[in-house]
This record gives C-alpha cells, structure tokens and sequence, in this order.
C-alpha cells in the first residue's frame, strides 16, 4: 500500500513540474531575445514551406518500416515454425529506420530546393 500512494502522489506532481519547467525555460528564453531586440515569433529568416512534406514523408516511411517489420515478423515465424516469436524490436526499429529515412528524404528535397532558389536569387540581383 505505501509504494502505491508515493506512486500516485508523484507521477501527477512530477508532470506538473514537468510542464511548468517548459513553459517558465521558454518564456526565460522569449525575455531574453527581447531584451537583445530580437522578435521571438521570428526565428528562421526562411518559411516554413515544407512542414507537410516532412510530416508525410515521416509518417510513410514510418508505415514503410512497420510494413517491412511486419513481413519479416511473419517470414521469421514461417521459418521458426513458432507461434510464440513475437520480436517487438524489430518493429520498433523498423520503424525508427523508416521515418529517419523520410526525415533525411525531406532535408535532401527541401536543400536542393533553397539551394535553387538562392541561386536565382542570386541571378536576379
């Protein structure tokens, strides 16, 4: 009964000081870059064009890699001849594979494009 009281009374007050630490770092952050003249809404010079792609190419390659795990589950079974070879790690993997290969898709896609614009920018002035 005692570990489960201490369990209930931390796990709420721990979230709560998680929360309250993000918000009081952040706005410790904003202060300071207006204390310097920077605007804090405005970090990145460059839009931001490409959030939807990189959401997209994250989550399919994340469902790619839970596809691949899924069949390599299935193929290991089918060999093992085992009902109870349920591997968790592979599908974990698989899928941090997946989307780290969506993510890098998207950094390649979105460099070759600034890399083009910069370059007619350039042009035009």
């Amino acid at each position: 009964m005692g570990p489960q009281i201490l369990e209930d009374i931390l796990v709420p007050l721990s979230f709560f000081a998680l929360v309250f630490g993000i918000f009081y770092i952040r706005n410790r952050e904003n202060m300071a870059l207006i204390e310097r003249g920077i605007n804090p809404r405005v970090t990145d010079a460059r839009p931001k064009h490409f959030i939807n792609l990189k959401w997209g190419l994250l989550l399919c390659g994340a469902g790619l890699g839970l596809l691949i795990a899924y069949f390599v589950d299935i193929n290991t079974r089918m060999i093992l001849a085992t009902d109870s070879s349920k591997n968790p790690v592979v599908y974990f993997s698989l899928i941090a594979i997946g989307g780290g290969v969506g993510l890098i898709s998207s950094y390649f896609i979105e460099r070759k494009y600034w890399a083009e614009t910069d370059k007619k920018s350039s042009k035009e002035s």
